[in-house]
């Protein structure tokens, strides 16, 4: 049984127009479109679905929309399933009629960018599922394609998951490099709190239940546990006690979640909803001429 539409805000096309347009340049290259320029004639109109070929959760059809619009305006376009829809094998998501050679020019960069998109939501909504009767958050980390962070972050929270930091910028987590390369988890922490403004939070990595100590005798906003071992997590969120947030980090699988989740930390991060999840397949299928063609 299908569930219930999520709601997510949804992106502004000032944040992807400048994407999704890099990608049809990409594509068109120096001389566009050789093989539909050369055999489809300029007037020929057609009618077209977007179709889900495997089940999933729908994310970034805007996205992929915007790759018709942009080489086209005289397309009409229905769509048929929102962002954050569960849907079925052989489900339409929208109807494209319009001129047939900027539909085949768009296709695949729509179905690239619809497909991943479609694949981090789903697979961020399965692991969601595993661990929501717990309480434990899912999110994301920086582990993203360059150049499509703000879309897979969107895809991520459209499946039912956070975000974690969008940038560098956004707070302060200091990790095990930081920490060597400035002699010390103290003196990491020290220098940070003396730079911190006063809407910035700072996490700090940790290997060890010792590190752990170190860093409970510190002003700290979180902790992220780095691939520690499930009776190691659950010993951290005993001494812990509440007087942070604390993040599972590292090698977490479908399998594992529920197990780490049941340790009592807050979030459980999870690099591999972007960085590797599967696309989702979806196809573009011609339904015949468009009417008044």
């Amino acid at each position: 049984m299908l569930n219930e539409p999520i709601v997510v805000a949804p992106l502004n096309p000032i944040q992807y127009t400048r994407i999704v347009e890099a990608a049809l340049i990409e594509d068109l290259g120096r001389a566009g479109d050789l093989t539909t320029d050369a055999i489809v004639d300029a007037d020929i109109r057609v009618e077209t679905a977007i179709a889900a070929r495997t089940a999933g959760r729908v994310a970034g059809l805007d996205v992929a929309l915007h790759a018709f619009t942009s080489l086209s305006d005289a397309f009409v376009i229905s769509i048929h399933r929102d962002d954050g829809s569960d849907v079925a094998a052989g489900t339409i998501l929208a109807r494209i009629s319009g001129p047939a050679r900027p539909l085949l020019s768009a296709e695949r960069t729509a179905l690239n960018f619809l497909g991943r998109l479609c694949g981090i939501a789903t697979a961020t909504r399965n692991i969601v599922a595993l661990v929501a009767d717990i309480g434990a958050k899912i999110i994301c980390t920086r582990k993203t394609t360059p150049g499509l962070r703000v879309l897979e972050k969107y895809a991520v929270r459209v499946g039912g998951g956070l975000n974690h930091r969008f940038g560098l910028d956004d707070a302060m987590l200091i990790k095990d490099n930081h920490i060597a390369a400035a002699g010390g988890l103290r003196i990491a922490v020290e220098r940070a709190q003396a730079r911190l403004g006063h809407l910035v939070k700072i996490q700090v990595e940790v290997d060890t239940l010792a590190q752990l100590e170190e860093l409970l005798t510190l002003r700290v906003d979180a902790v992220l546990l780095d691939n520690m071992s499930v009776e190691d997590m659950t010993q951290a969120v005993h001494m812990v006690d509440r007087r942070m947030i604390i993040e599972a980090s590292g090698g977490i699988t479908a399998t594992s979640a529920r197990a780490i989740a049941e340790t009592g930390v807050d979030v459980i991060s999870v690099g591999w909803l972007t960085h590797s999840v599967a696309s989702l397949n979806v196809g573009l299928d011609f339904l015949g001429p468009s009417p008044g063609a």
